[in-house]
Parts: structure tokens; C-alpha cells; sequence
């Protein structure tokens, strides 16, 4: 079972996405999954996406207009399949060792 859902909303954020996408791959947590919601983009931050869609654990949705940040999460959420919603803007990034930080934290205080 998943634990963790990144949901990650993208506008024109090619410069910024390469390094968000594999800060979170190179937390090496086997149950992540990266949900990129492309927000019609017109640079190349859909190549960027589509770049990293031979990983099993990301998912790929792409808007056919324009729709926005909220629009964007709730899609997100529709879409993701972990127990904990993590959001992360697109020019972000995770530290080493977050998401295990998390996992231990929520070992110590279940629901």
C-alpha cells in the first residue's frame, strides 16, 4: 500500500521541475507516488514530465485548458492512491531523508 501521494501542480515551471521530480525520486521511499498535474503548460515542462514516466510510481494527467492551482490539487487528489496527501509547488523540493522523517513521526503519533 502506498503511504505517500506528492501531488505537484505545473505551470511553465521547466527550469524548477527536473530537480523537484528527483528530489523526491531520490527519497527512495518504495511507497511514493508522484502525481504530476499539468496545467497546460507552454514551455517544455511537459517534456520534463514525460521524461520521468517510465517510473511506475508517477503519474502523468495533463488539462486540456487551463484550470488553474485549486483545480490542479483537486485533481491531484482525485487521482492519488497514498493514506498521507503530501502538495509540493513545482519549484520546490524535498530535503534527503523527509519523507522518512515523516513516516517516523507518524509511526509515533498514529491517527
Amino acid at each position: 500500500m502506498l503511504l505517500f501521494s506528492v501531488i505537484i501542480p505545473i505551470y511553465n515551471s521547466e527550469k524548477y521541475l527536473n530537480k523537484c521530480i528527483k528530489s523526491i525520486i531520490d527519497q527512495k521511499h518504495s511507497r511514493t507516488e508522484i502525481v504530476l498535474i499539468d496545467d497546460c503548460s507552454t514551455d517544455g515542462s511537459l517534456d520534463v514530465c514525460n521524461s520521468f514516466k517510465s517510473n511506475p510510481l508517477i503519474n502523468i494527467i495533463r488539462h486540456k485548458k487551463n484550470l488553474g492551482v485549486a483545480k490542479s490539487r483537486n485533481d491531484g487528489i482525485l487521482a492519488s492512491k497514498g493514506k498521507y496527501i503530501l502538495f509540493l509547488d513545482s519549484d520546490d523540493w524535498l530535503y534527503e531523508g523527509c519523507l522518512r522523517g515523516i513516516e517516523k513521526l507518524i509511526e509515533k503519533k498514529p491517527e
